[in-house]
């Protein structure tokens, strides 16, 4: 069992996780991507905390396990596979799987979403996810060529490339990256770096 989940899991459970973030074969939204955000999970957990540390985490293991580069309802499906799997593997545990799926499904608004209407758990979830752009440059560069990977024959190169640079545009204009203080104070100002540098600004 993966010691970066914060609570007992079925040994099952966690196997489909980790079989589904490897169909199809991923180069970013695999299950590295995962422990990528269970390792935020425990930064934010030592620091100002979370309110629902139980749901929080299983959105973070569901949010992108199902991820058909293209599609538009990766993140209804990935929800969905999330409740059913709680009601499957955890039907006792007092999970409160609305939560978890409302979690998931507002990844599916990055860049739209303003600060005012999440709540910090939401705020540290989404911030979570989108850490990478404040990575370090290898760490970013890394990201951005798999995100490309990941489109490659799926979406004609051209358009990806004009979205995709619509997207960084778009994220780099706000007046905040992320939604918290705590991600804001660590991470914009290497965000910013990374986003000036890929878009040539």
């Amino acid at each position: 069992m993966d010691d970066l989940i914060p609570f007992p899991l079925p040994s099952g459970q966690l196997a489909e996780i980790e079989a589904a973030h490897a169909q199809p074969p991923r180069a970013y939204h695999h299950f590295g991507h995962v422990r990528a955000l269970l390792r935020h999970f425990h930064d934010v957990a030592a620091g100002p905390g979370w309110r629902q540390p139980r749901e929080v985490a299983l959105a973070m293991l569901y949010h992108d396990a199902v991820y058909e580069a293209g599609r538009g309802d990766n993140e209804l499906r990935s929800a969905q596979l999330a409740r059913e799997s709680i009601a499957r593997w955890l039907p006792d545990a007092g999970i409160d799987a609305g939560r978890v799926v409302q979690l998931i499904e507002l990844t599916a608004r990055h860049g739209s979403l303003r600060g005012d209407e999440l709540d910090a758990d939401a705020a540290l979830f989404l911030d979570s996810d989108m850490a990478i752009l404040g990575a370090p440059p290898e760490v970013f560069d890394a990201y951005d060529r798999g995100i490309a990977e990941e489109y490659r024959g799926k979406v004609p190169g051209f358009l990806f490339r004009i979205n995709r640079r619509r997207f960084l545009k778009g994220v780099l204009a706000q007046p905040r990256i992320f939604f918290s203080d705590f991600f804001h104070v660590r991470l914009d100002a290497q965000a910013r770096e990374n986003l000036r540098r890929v878009l040539g600004a």
